[in-house]
């Protein structure tokens, strides 16, 4: 998101994580953005009964945790390494003092800030519905809506069903059951065990 050229310029450094590490967790004070120079990090919570909930998976150039930066509380999630990752971390005074600089940069935050707010406002209102292919339904046009191709099965859902799963509030064999519906019912194609939507 940033120009990682920028964040060099204003004191960034870059961290290595290996798959399964956290970044930060529930809990945890924020001191630094984050954005991803390589590899993929999901955001989650673990329910009472362990389940856990995945808000959000982040891969290449995205950042992450940055809205908890502007505001005096701890995250309210965990941020974990689905694979070994290279991570740019700007300490929180360096990040202010960038986007005071460079308020262009300032404009495009509070553009992906808004953009991850609709989606929460989509999702919390997709998990009102009980009915599962709704469900998957909203996060497949939501994920689809940020490709160029717009074509019927052009886009390759990067994620496995438990993601979609944990993405979506369902339990796995809800997520496959119902992708075989859809397959049936012409709405989804399943090729090499990826959903193309």
């Amino acid at each position: 998101m940033i120009d990682e050229k920028l964040l060099y310029e204003f004191g960034a450094e870059v961290k290595f994580f290996t798959k399964g590490d956290y970044v930060f967790e529930e809990g945890n004070i924020p001191f630094f953005y984050y954005q991803l120079k390589s590899g993929k990090i999901k955001l989650n919570n673990f329910k009472e009964d362990g389940k856990e909930f995945i808000q959000n998976i982040f891969s290449n150039g995205q950042s992450f945790g940055e809205s908890i930066l502007f505001i005096d509380v701890q995250y309210p999630m965990n941020a974990i390494c689905l694979e070994d990752s290279y991570i740019l971390q700007l300490p929180k005074s360096n990040f202010y003092e960038l986007l005071d600089n460079r308020p262009e940069v300032s404009i495009e935050l509070n553009k992906a800030l808004s953009q991850r707010l609709y989606y929460k406002y989509v999702m919390l209102q997709n998990l009102s519905s009980s009915d599962p292919a709704t469900r998957m339904m909203t996060l497949l046009n939501y994920l689809k809506s940020f490709q160029v191709k717009k074509e019927k099965f052009s886009f390759v859902v990067p994620f496995t069903r438990q993601q979609v799963a944990n993405l979506t509030g369902l339990c796995v064999e809800t997520v496959i059951r119902t992708s075989k519906k859809m397959a049936k019912n012409d709405i989804i194609r399943i090729k090499d065990r990826k959903i193309h939507y």
